[in-house]
């Protein structure tokens, strides 16, 4: 073969060559996007699970609530059994209840309803609605009565702070007709 017949068969080789090259990157990115969609529908799917079982797990609560109460009034060793079984269940879950009696009032897991005066600040002192959370995310906060060293204080502070708001609601609409 002369040099001439040499050089033209390796010119139409390297087109190919790079043609091939090419495709192959593609098919690589192709696999890689298609690798991450499975990642993010999975993650998907997992999270759509975890919210259906909260929403579930929110309309139960009020019946966990009123067995707990009929046990308090039957003290019946059936139901006693039915309530361990029920919050088993719910703790396999990662259902918790929010700590609160004798615990610092912390309003992302709190709502106050009642405040009493007494010797510690910032205090819950009774539970009137157990509250309930999965990890971090509060499912019912728990509603509480806490203990203020002076109640007059505290509610003339949030009077205060509810006459501001009002002004300031008051001043927007003028502002708005104006």
């Amino acid at each position: 073969m002369t040099k001439a017949k040499i050089k033209a068969k390796t010119q139409k080789v390297e087109p190919e060559t790079v043609n091939n090259e090419e495709l192959e990157n593609r098919l690589k990115r192709a696999l890689a996007d298609y690798h991450n969609l499975e990642k993010r529908i999975e993650e998907e799917r997992k999270l759509l699970s975890k919210l259906s079982a909260t929403l579930l797990i929110e309309k139960l609560l009020p019946v966990l609530d009123n067995l707990e109460n009929a046990q308090i009034h039957l003290k019946d060793e059936g139901l006693e059994m039915v309530l361990k079984q029920f919050k088993d269940i719910l703790a396999q879950e990662g259902v918790e209840e929010i700590p609160s009696i004798g615990t610092q009032f912390d309003p992302h897991f709190h709502e106050a309803v009642e405040i009493q005066q007494g010797g510690k600040d910032n205090i819950i002192v009774k539970v009137i609605i157990k509250g309930y959370k999965i990890e971090e995310t509060v499912l019912r906060h728990a509603k509480v009565v806490v203990e203020r060293k002076k109640v007059a204080d505290s509610i003339q502070s949030v009077q205060n702070t509810a006459n501001i708001d009002n002004q300031e609601d008051q001043t927007t609409k003028e502002e708005t007709y104006v």
